[in-house]
C-alpha cells in the first residue's frame, strides 16, 4: 500500500513539474525567446550560441549532405517553372488583350465593353481546344448569356460552322456591318444572342488569321 502511495506521489510530482515548466514558458516575455532587434548586444550572443550548438549537433559532412539535398529540391521546384510555360502564359495574355482591342475597334460602342471582353477572353481560352467551331461559338456566347442552353445557341452557330466546313467562311466585313447597324439596347435577348454568336465567330476568325500569319 505504501509502495502505491509513493508511486502516486512521484507521478504527481512529475506532472506538477511539467505544469510549472509549461507555465514558465507561457509567461516568458516574447522578446526573451528570440532577439528581434539585431542591433541589441544580446542578439550577437544569442546567434553565436545557436551556431555553437549547431556545430556540435551537425558535422561538416552531414551539413554538406543536407545542403545538397536542399539545393536539389530547389532545382526540382524551379524546373517546373520553365521558360516555355512562362512564355505561353504571357503570349496568351497578349492574345486576349489584342483580341479585345480588335473587337472594341470593330464593333459599335453601343455593345457593352464587358460583353466584348468576355467573348474575347473565352475565345482565346478555347481556341486551341479540340472542340468543333459550333461548340466554341456556344461556349463564347454562354460566357455572356450563361442561362442559355447549348442546344439553343447551337442553332444560331450552325450557319457559321457549315460555312467554315465548306472553306468559304462568313464575310467578316458583312458581320461587322450587320452588328453595327443594330441598336443593341433595343434588341431582345434572342437577337442579342444571335449577334453574340456573330461576334464570337469574328473573334475566332481573328485568332485563326493571327495563327496563320505567325
Amino acid at each position: 500500500m505504501t509502495h502505491k502511495t509513493n508511486g502516486s506521489d512521484a507521478c504527481h510530482s512529475v506532472v506538477s513539474q511539467m505544469e510549472l515548466d509549461l507555465l514558465a514558458a507561457l509567461l516568458e516575455p516574447e522578446d526573451a525567446a528570440y532577439p528581434w532587434n539585431p542591433s541589441d548586444d544580446e542578439s550577437e550572443i544569442y546567434f553565436e550560441e545557436l551556431e555553437r550548438q549547431f556545430a556540435q549537433d551537425v558535422s561538416d559532412e552531414e551539413f554538406t549532405t543536407r545542403a545538397q539535398v536542399f539545393y536539389d529540391k530547389l532545382d526540382h521546384l524551379w524546373s517546373g517553372v520553365t521558360p516555355s510555360s512562362y512564355y505561353n502564359h504571357n503570349t496568351s495574355s497578349l492574345a486576349v488583350d489584342h483580341l479585345q482591342e480588335n473587337l472594341h475597334t470593330a464593333f459599335a460602342t453601343g455593345i457593352p465593353q464587358n460583353w466584348l471582353n468576355a467573348i474575347a477572353t473565352k475565345a482565346a481560352e478555347i481556341f486551341a481546344s479540340q472542340q468543333s467551331l459550333g461548340e466554341q461559338l456556344v461556349e463564347c456566347v454562354q460566357s455572356v448569356l450563361p442561362t442559355w442552353e447549348a442546344d439553343d445557341l447551337l442553332i444560331f452557330a450552325r450557319p457559321y460552322a457549315y460555312a467554315m466546313r465548306s472553306s468559304e467562311g462568313q464575310n467578316l466585313t458583312s458581320i461587322v456591318d450587320n452588328v453595327n447597324h443594330q441598336e443593341w439596347s433595343a434588341l431582345s435577348e434572342v437577337e442579342q444572342a444571335k449577334l453574340s454568336v456573330a461576334i464570337a465567330y469574328y473573334a475566332i476568325r481573328q485568332l485563326n488569321d493571327s495563327q496563320a500569319e505567325s
